[in-house]
Order: C-alpha cells, then sequence, then structure tokens
C-alpha cells in the first residue's frame, strides 16, 4: 500500500558561488547514519561533502565523507526519510564556503580537484 507524505516547498539553498558554471552528477543518497530532526525527517543538508566511489560505480550510494574519499558536495537538500532517495553531486565548479554545513578538511578540498571553494 502507498504512503501519502504531504510535504511544503521552500526555495531550494544554492551552495554555489557561480550556479551558472558547474558540473553535477545525478547519484542517491544513503539513509544509513543519517539522524531525524524535530520533525521527524531525515535531511542531508546541501553542501555536504560526499563520497562513496559513485564516479567509478553509479549504483553505489553516496554517504557523508569529509576525508581524502570525497567526490563531491550536495547540491540540494535530500530527504532519505523514507530510505535512499536521488540527489545531485557537484563535481565540478565554485562551491560557496559559507554555505557548507561543515567546512571541508585539508584533504577533502585536496581530494576535489576540479572544485574551487571560495568566501
Amino acid at each position: 500500500m502507498s504512503k501519502f507524505v504531504k510535504t511544503s516547498y521552500t526555495t531550494p539553498k544554492e551552495i554555489l558561488k557561480f550556479p551558472d558554471h558547474h558540473m553535477s552528477v545525478a547519484v542517491t543518497v544513503d539513509d544509513a547514519g543519517v539522524t531525524a530532526n524535530a520533525d521527524g525527517r531525515k535531511i542531508v543538508p546541501a553542501g555536504t561533502l560526499v563520497g562513496g566511489g559513485f564516479l567509478a560505480n553509479r549504483s553505489v550510494k553516496v554517504k557523508k565523507a569529509n576525508d581524502a574519499t570525497t567526490q563531491g558536495v550536495l547540491r540540494y537538500e535530500v530527504d532519505v526519510t523514507q530510505g535512499p532517495a536521488p540527489g545531485a553531486a557537484v563535481i565540478h565548479g565554485f562551491v560557496d564556503l559559507n554555505k557548507l554545513p561543515e567546512a571541508p578538511v585539508a584533504e577533502a578540498v585536496t581530494a576535489l580537484k576540479q572544485i574551487t571553494f571560495l568566501k
């Protein structure tokens, strides 16, 4: 049986400094390890650094990664309350550091060769 979900939509948070110059790939965001917020929703925020081998194997679910295994940055927030959900990972472009939920460590910046972080 289907489950009906009521959703309110707002303007998405933009993490890109220059939205016209970027490359994103479609990914499936994993729900493992994501904790529910006060409303009971499991939201992976825009700007989350992700990895998991999705560039080599498109069927791999992306997970949070702020280390040398980082492969991209989530372009928009993804709701994984009902399980793994589709999203978009930026693999090339200019990302606004002020809009990330967590600052990238040096290893992650090095791993993201085609992403430039700007303030």
